[in-house]
C-alpha cells in the first residue's frame, strides 16, 4: 500500500521525499485512527494522503510582502479558507476526516460511514460537531481580532 500512496502524493507534490513525508503523516493519522477504522483502509489512506499533500501544497505557496501595504479589515476569501483550514487542522482526526470527505470530496453519509467503519447517525453527529466547532473557533477568532 505505501508505494500507491507514494504515487498518490507525487501527483500533487512532484517531490519524491516530499511525497514520502506526506505519507509518513499519513500512515501516522492512521494509526492515530486505529481505532475508528475498520478494514479495508485503502480508500481511506489514499484520501488522507491526498488530503495531506494539498495541506502540504498551500503552507508552501510563497507569500507576497506586505511591507508597506495598507491592511484590508475584511479577510478575502482565500484569507477566510486559510483560517477556516487552519481551525479543520485543529479538530480531532475523525472529525477532520468527515469534514473533508463531505465538504472537500463530497462525499455521501453512507459513503462515508462504510468508509469510517461507523454508522450514518455517527457520521452525522461527528459531522454536526465538527462543523460547530469550526464555527465557534472562527467566530472567536474574528471576535479577537475586532473584524
Amino acid at each position: 500500500m505505501r508505494p500507491q500512496l507514494i504515487n498518490q502524493a507525487r501527483r500533487y507534490l512532484a517531490d519524491t521525499d516530499d511525497a514520502e513525508d506526506v505519507v509518513q503523516d499519513a500512515l501516522l493519522r492512521l494509526w492515530q485512527m486505529r481505532e475508528q477504522l475498520t478494514p479495508p483502509l485503502v480508500r481511506m489512506a489514499v484520501v488522507v494522503t491526498r488530503n495531506l499533500a494539498i495541506d502540504h501544497l498551500r503552507r508552501r505557496r510563497p507569500r507576497a510582502s506586505l511591507d508597506g501595504a495598507v491592511a484590508e479589515e475584511v479577510p478575502t476569501t482565500d484569507e477566510r479558507t486559510e483560517r477556516i483550514l487552519a481551525i479543520v487542522d485543529m479538530l480531532p482526526p475523525l472529525q477532520q476526516t468527515i469534514l473533508r470527505l463531505r465538504h472537500m470530496e463530497g462525499m455521501e453519509m453512507a459513503d462515508i460511514a462504510e468508509l469510517t467503519g461507523s454508522n450514518e447517525v455517527a457520521v452525522r453527529k461527528a459531522l454536526s460537531r465538527a462543523r460547530q466547532a469550526v464555527r465557534e473557533k472562527y467566530l472567536f477568532m474574528r471576535k479577537e481580532k475586532g473584524v
